[in-house]
């Protein structure tokens, strides 16, 4: 017990991750983007479009007129949306965690250390695949679902860091496996 110690740590000692420099996602990313927006709003646009034919006596015309223009409006800002959120989506890989950050109005920074993965997942949607682009996703004890998704990443890219976290795991659980053997040993001297 002499080798104890428990002193105090104050925030001015720990790291910032704030000054950690963060990678933009693959430009391209935007164009998938671009493409989901406009599947929804052109299913949304048929489902309009087939109500006011065929039900056009559903709503009034000014109604009709309004439900236009708030299509409109909301495509719009969806574009506008998803450009400012692009922008924002960075990831970073240190030696022992990966972040990411994202978002418009509330921003969230997700810090993942790599001896809480349990499992790395490559993932090519339709879309995705078609850019040449993938989506690393990163799961820790006790989550069910992903707790960190980089989406953006090139595919040779999102396959070397995917090697290389499960290199980086691999090697944390082989440090593990000699502490513990090494604790047993002195335990059993003793």
């Amino acid at each position: 017990m002499e080798d104890f110690t428990n002193n105090t740590i104050l925030i001015s000692d720990l790291p910032k991750f704030e000054e950690v420099q963060l990678q933009s996602i693959q430009p391209a990313y935007f164009k998938v983007i671009l493409i989901n927006i406009g599947i929804v709003f052109t299913l949304l646009g048929i489902g309009l479009g087939m109500l006011s034919f065929f039900k056009s006596d559903f709503f009034p015309n000014r109604v009709w007129l309004l439900i236009g223009t708030a299509y409109v409006i909301a495509l719009v800002i969806s574009f506008l949306f998803s450009r400012l959120s692009f922008k924002y989506k960075k990831f970073a890989f240190r030696e022992h965690d990966a972040i990411y950050k994202s978002g418009v109005i509330s921003q969230t920074t997700t810090i993942v250390p790599y001896k809480r993965i349990q499992h790395v997942a490559l993932h090519q949607g339709l879309f995705s695949r078609y850019f040449g682009l993938a989506s690393l996703e990163l799961f820790t004890a006790g989550g069910s679902s992903t707790d960190l998704e980089i989406n953006g990443l090139t595919l040779e890219e999102a396959q070397r860091y995917k090697i290389w976290i499960i290199q980086k795991i691999d090697a944390l659980i082989e440090e593990t496996e000699e502490e513990s053997s090494i604790n047993l040993n002195i335990q059993d001297e003793i």
